[in-house]
């Protein structure tokens, strides 16, 4: 048997694995590396989050990487010079972790990347008759797997699209098969750059599960205090939304868009949720020169307008806890404006699930290269694609 088949099948075998996740969203923060130790698969999975720690970004990595960044146009040569550089500068950190953590290579098991979306393009966005759902993630798993010495999977996304979905979210997978309890109805609401949230019945009936983006999270906010508050990446604690007046033009042009009306599950992106949508926004509300702080405030408050708006027209009741995660569950003024929405309503952390919040994105794409590798057999409902995700690179 060929050497690399030879290791999957003892990977396949080993009764507990450690996998590493990686997260690396929109928001371009940073790294995520969860080191998972995983024992069974399915509904039977029990994980442990042995190390968790994000790899915050340089300046110069953000800025390369947002040259080609949700843009139609981009230097051919960037993205294609980027997708090898991205996987090595990923392995690197990798690499860095394990010896701060005092875990050799050799003893993980596998590595779960998901990449940089550097575009996500759904029919409903592009509205090119003659294509479908595209997405792309690139930092090249084979890069990561020669670098690290340890088995990678990457490129989740592609699956999903060529059975049908979108290619987001893919929480959902996860979701059901962590958190999933009977006789208590939840969602999972995260709030990273793009928010999206999964609803899992009590009933425990798949059928009735569903995710689906709802709109911008943290990256119109982050975007827009980059462009205007010099040395600051992010709207820390709502220090600058709290100072700011909800201007009501403004919010109502920014909640006309046809994605909001659209059915659920859907998905979306900074494509379409970004400087140039808010520009249009205060232009069509002759808002042009509205406060830096009120447009923080409005802008706080669109967030969570459409995510409260998009949990109350996809619910058929309101018996549910809502266990947030994401960089956005930072933000108080937010998370009280979603809350207020909601007064008879649970909000907890993901913490309370023992999943970190913020470790919780690339616990779950750990989740999915187990259930590449040893899974398979779950029943995720109707309305989700049954398949198992993630392409395999060898290091050898």
């Amino acid at each position: 048997m060929n050497y690399n088949f030879k290791q999957l099948m003892q990977l396949f075998n080993k009764k507990t694995k450690l996998i590493i996740g990686l997260m690396s969203g929109t928001s371009l923060d940073g790294l995520d590396i969860a080191l998972c130790k995983f024992e069974g698969a399915g509904k039977d999975t029990k994980i442990e989050i042995i190390h968790f720690e994000t790899i915050a970004y340089t300046q110069f990595f953000k800025t390369e990487v947002q040259s080609i960044f949700s843009k139609k146009m981009v230097d051919l040569e960037k993205v294609c010079l980027l997708n090898a550089w991205i996987g090595s500068q990923h392995a690197q950190m990798i690499n860095d972790c394990l010896f701060k953590w005092n875990v050799k290579n050799e003893d993980v098991d596998l590595i779960a990347s998901h990449g940089q979306t550097i575009y996500h393009a759904p029919k409903h966005l592009h509205q090119i008759p003659e294509f479908g759902n595209a997405t792309l993630q690139i930092g090249d798993g084979d890069h990561i797997a020669v670098k690290t010495g340890i088995v990678t999977m990457s490129d989740f996304r592609q699956k999903h699209i060529a059975a049908g979905g979108e290619g987001a979210p893919l929480a959902v997978y996860g979701d059901y098969i962590l958190f999933s309890k009977k006789d208590e109805n939840r969602i999972l609401l995260n709030i990273g750059g793009i928010a999206n949230f999964t609803f899992l019945p009590g009933n425990l009936n798949a059928n009735e599960m569903f995710s689906s983006d709802t709109g911008p999270g943290n990256t119109m906010m982050d975007n827009y205090v980059q462009q205007n508050f010099e040395g600051i990446s992010y709207d820390k604690d709502a220090a600058i939304a709290k100072q700011g007046i909800i201007n009501n033009e403004l919010l109502f042009e920014l909640e006309q868009n046809e994605f909001f009306n659209a059915p659920i599950p859907k998905t979306t992106g900074p494509e379409l949720f970004n400087i140039d949508y808010l520009n249009n926004a205060l232009k069509c509300s002759n808002n042009m020169h509205l406060s830096k702080y009120d447009v923080m405030a409005t802008l706080n408050k669109f967030t969570a307008n459409t995510i409260t708006n998009a949990i109350k027209k996809s619910m058929r009741n309101d018996e549910f806890v809502v266990y947030s995660s994401g960089g956005g569950m930072h933000n108080p003024l937010l998370m009280e404006k979603i809350q207020n929405d909601f007064p008879d309503i649970q909000f907890k952390t993901t913490e309370e699930l023992s999943i970190h919040p913020d470790a919780k994105e690339a616990v779950l794409f750990a989740v999915l290269a187990n259930e590449a590798l040893c899974g398979g057999s779950t029943n995720f409902g109707e309305g989700i694609p049954n398949v198992s995700m993630g392409k395999i690179s060898f290091p050898n």
